[in-house]
């Protein structure tokens, strides 16, 4: 059984060795009462002089099973091979929710290894020194919009790197010097501003279009940080948890100095036909942009009635930028983006801008845009995200095959401190978390993963609490922080 494995595989399976030795040859369900019938056993057995042996060596373990005992179904696992990160209904009973060892195989979490991404603070010396792939020193909560540009510049570029997280807010780790965002290269050399450093990460790789075209490169560079530098707000402050909507003293930009910026940044997009600032191709002019506009469209609308970065009547083709980065740009979308509930959130801390609590007219707004973002997806706009999603995660195996999946995948790997953070802050306690968190990822999966008797019995038996677990990691979660904004729109659907 392990002869015809390497050490590399047998590594890479040892926490499913039972899993990989059968499922390729496991034993229909509708078979285990049909052991006498001759095409049954024409498929595993042959005679030789009056004596049964197998066909394969290699399945011996499942033969041996079948032969001992009279339902193998508690032994062997239910399921066919999945596609990657699942992709089959399961067949486990009704009356039963899979388990962690379940979720983790029909997930797939554990089969890819992950990119390193770690908290700085937790290592006394820096965890990528002497790595051989770049590694990317960015703000931890994702609150940055200049670690945004790079990550973006990164992700765009389909670069494979690692990232180390530093906390700007409550310190840095003593063995790290500078501001964020910071590259260090290959070759050990360690690069910052940001936009210098997506210009180098244009050089240094290839692959994706480049994001410095040489027939536009001049155009690239005007419009992109030199133009954002002349428009966006000059009288306020570049905060990362609200960047130029709040002035020295803390009290937010009046209503027509926003409108001016808006109206000056549909003016450029206008210049040529569209919808990126460089005409039809994505840029690192869209780059410079990205992050700050992001952040404009969750928050503008809280601060002033009737300011919409996104109205297509007012700005039309600022409005056309929106879609297309959100529908035309798979890295952008699928995970870099954060979603505006989020940017609404950062928007309270702080003391509202250092000018108190949030007044009450503007915690109001927010109140009816989130509920707005709750209303389900059309069929059409589900698939048009998935077809985005599968473009994003081709050249990525450890990304899930959807976005629920993902969010899915996520729960399962995190589920030890999702528990602890539920436990302590999340609201009464659960008769069973442990139950409701495993019912919460089999739903999240249910398009194709789990029988409908399986996830009937998840809603039966922990309906509510499913619901109260879902709208408390909504309301904790930190969009792009902890997963990217299609999957995080997932637990909104609850």
């Amino acid at each position: 059984l392990y002869s015809h494995l390497s050490l590399q595989e047998r590594k890479r399976n040892r926490t499913q060795k039972l899993n990989y030795y059968t499922r390729s040859y496991i034993i229909p369900r509708e078979m285990l009462d049909q052991q006498s019938s001759p095409s049954y056993r024409s498929l595993f057995f042959s005679k030789a002089d009056n004596t049964i042996i197998p066909k394969k060596a290699s399945i011996l373990l499942p033969v041996m099973l079948v032969l001992l005992f009279k339902d193998v179904s508690s032994l062997l696992p239910t399921r066919p091979l999945h596609r990657r990160f699942g992709a089959t209904k399961s067949a486990l009973s009704a009356s039963s929710i899979p388990s962690w060892k379940d979720l983790v195989f029909a997930t797939k979490c554990e089969e890819h290894e992950l990119p390193i991404a770690v908290d700085g603070r937790s290592y006394s010396s820096d965890p990528c020194d002497g790595n051989k792939r770049p590694t990317l020193y960015r703000e931890r909560h994702g609150w940055c919009p200049y670690s945004e540009r790079v990550w973006l510049a990164l992700e765009a570029k389909g670069i494979e790197y690692d990232t180390i997280y530093i906390d700007n807010i409550y310190g840095r780790p003593s063995w790290y010097g500078g501001n964020t965002p910071q590259m260090k290269w290959e070759d050990g050399k360690v690069q910052s501003e940001s936009m210098d450093l997506v210009r180098e990460i244009d050089r240094r790789y290839e692959g994706a279009a480049s994001l410095y075209p040489d027939d536009i490169q001049n155009e690239v560079i005007n419009k992109g940080e030199r133009a954002f530098k002349s428009i966006f707000p000059k009288r306020s402050r570049p905060s990362s948890r609200a960047a130029f909507l709040f002035r020295s003293d803390g009290s937010p930009l009046w209503k027509n100095e926003f409108e001016k910026t808006l109206k000056e940044t549909d003016a450029l997009l206008s210049e040529i036909e569209g919808p990126f600032f460089c005409g039809n191709r994505f840029t690192s002019a869209d780059i410079a942009w990205a992050p700050f506009l992001e952040r404009y469209a969750g928050q503008l609308p809280c601060l002033h009635e009737g300011l919409n970065p996104k109205c297509s009547e007012t700005y039309p083709y600022l409005s056309k930028w929106y879609a297309a980065m959100e529908t035309q740009v798979p890295a952008y979308a699928c995970r870099v983006r954060g979603d505006p509930s989020s940017w609404r959130k950062v928007l309270t801390m702080a003391g509202f801008g250092n000018a108190g609590n949030v007044p009450e007219l503007v915690a109001s707004r927010m109140e009816e845009l989130t509920a707005d973002e709750k209303t389900s997806l059309s069929g059409e706009k589900r698939a048009e995200q998935q077809k985005l999603w599968e473009t994003y995660a081709a050249s990525r195996p450890y990304v899930a095959c959807s976005p629920d999946h993902e969010a899915a995948a996520i729960l399962v790997r995190n589920r030890e401190k999702i528990a602890k953070d539920v436990a302590k802050n999340g609201p009464a306690a659960f008769d069973d978390l442990d139950e409701t968190m495993r019912s919460l990822t089999v739903i999240l999966m249910s398009d194709d993963s789990f029988s409908e008797a399986v996830v009937k019995a998840c809603e039966e038996r922990r309906g509510d609490e499913i619901h109260s677990l879902a709208t408390f990691l909504d309301e904790r979660m930190c969009v792009p922080r902890d997963m990217g904004a299609l999957s995080a729109a997932c637990f909104k659907q609850f």
